[in-house]
């Protein structure tokens, strides 16, 4: 009934797939509890205690809300964090953004109305 054509790709050592763009999604109403991390890009809209990592690209939405550390290649954050943040590129601040801790990111785009209690490192240190 259902046909789907496989393609295969070459799998790294660690299991990853490095031609793949999927996607995580975290909706809206989850709430998680603990560490959760992932190899694939992830739109994060829900609710978090613990902490997260993404070795791609971590987008937040404008209600989501994460109370622990955040680590990823690259970020856009529209919710509220209340932890370290540490993006290895570009971390971007929409201006429904609020960070409650410390930045560490390589470069970073704020928006107006953007806000963050903290100290923030920008550069390749």
């Amino acid at each position: 009934m259902f046909k789907t054509k496989a393609k295969t790709n070459e799998i790294s050592a660690k299991g990853q797939n490095p031609n793949s763009n999927a996607t995580t999604v975290i909706g809206q109403g989850t709430a998680l509890e603990g560490s959760f991390s992932s190899n694939e890009n992830v739109r994060f809209d829900g609710q978090l205690k613990g902490e997260l990592k993404c070795q791609k690209l971590l987008v937040m939405g404008e209600h989501a809300f994460i109370d622990g550390d955040v680590t990823a290649n690259e970020a856009t954050i529209m919710g509220k964090i209340k932890g370290e943040v540490t993006i290895q590129e570009k971390l971007t601040l929409k201006s429904t953004a609020f960070i409650e801790g410390n930045i560490k990111a390589k470069t970073l785009v704020v928006e107006e109305g953007a806000r963050y209690v903290g100290n923030c490192k920008i550069g390749n240190d």
